[in-house]
């Protein structure tokens, strides 16, 4: 079947590519958020820029969905429902919410919107149409349901660390402070941990190597870009809390 053999390059092909990734980002932040600067080239409006760049995954898996076998398979809506339960709040709610009007480069969009798609392609295709049907009693097996367990603990963090990152500045403030309250007690960037609880449980919930992938490449994006602003406050908060470490409370 070529499509799988094209599907174990990608899958190898895009692993290596997290690897990579993992290693350069201790040495170069994405330019994103507070670290945007002009040396990524052309910008655009940050809100729209969120909403092209991530639109592509619900997309993406949506039309897989549909274009697969599983249309009837009550497990596979059920990892459809999740996974839009994740991505229509981050392409379509969150980036109404940003307050600032700040700019994203048109490259970190374009990169964001590649991840994206080859990242939907292989969970979507993976769960829709080259693995195994699952059965309706996966819905009750241990691993579907701490994975889903894990999958909402780190959603709801996720959603109440951005909350209250965006109510730390009043309307036309561009300053920056250090948050307090949530998981922000243990941890620099709690939205990074949930993140990555988020996907975490999904490779559990999915059992999947590509879902374990994603997970990776999770981590690999975000524990560097986590340490880099937890030595940022550091550096421009004397006063920041000794107690806290940047994403894995008490150990990291």
């Amino acid at each position: 079947m070529i499509e799988l053999q094209v599907f174990q390059i990608i899958k190898y092909i895009f692993s290596t590519i997290a690897g990579i990734a993992f290693i350069a980002l201790f040495f170069v932040a994405a330019g994103y958020g507070r670290f945007n600067s002009k040396k990524w080239g052309p910008q655009m409006d940050n809100r729209l820029g969120w909403v092209v760049m991530e639109s592509v995954s619900p997309i993406v898996f949506l039309i897989l969905f549909l274009a697969g076998d599983r249309t009837g398979n009550t497990v596979a809506i059920v990892f459809l429902l999740i996974w839009e339960l994740h991505y229509v709040q981050r392409a379509f709610i969150y980036p109404l919410l940003i307050r600032s009007s700040k700019t994203i480069p048109i490259t970190i969009v374009a990169m964001g919107m590649t991840f994206n798609l080859v990242n939907s392609y292989l969970q979507g295709r993976y769960l829709f149409a080259l693995s195994g049907p699952y059965p309706l009693s996966w819905l009750t097996d241990i691993r579907f349901i701490s994975g889903s367990i894990i999958f909402i603990s780190g959603y709801i963090i996720n959603l109440r660390s951005d909350y209250i990152l965006r109510n730390l500045r009043k309307p036309g403030d561009t300053g920056y402070y250090i948050p307090y309250g949530g998981m922000f007690r243990f941890v620099t960037s709690p939205n990074y941990l949930g993140e990555i609880m988020e996907w975490t449980g999904w490779a559990l919930l999915t059992w999947s190597v590509i879902g374990l992938i994603f997970t990776f490449w999770t981590m690999a994006n975000l524990i560097p870009r986590a340490i880099t602003y937890h030595k940022w406050y550091h550096k421009n908060f004397p006063d920041y809390p000794k107690n806290r470490k940047a994403i894995i409370p008490f150990i990291l």
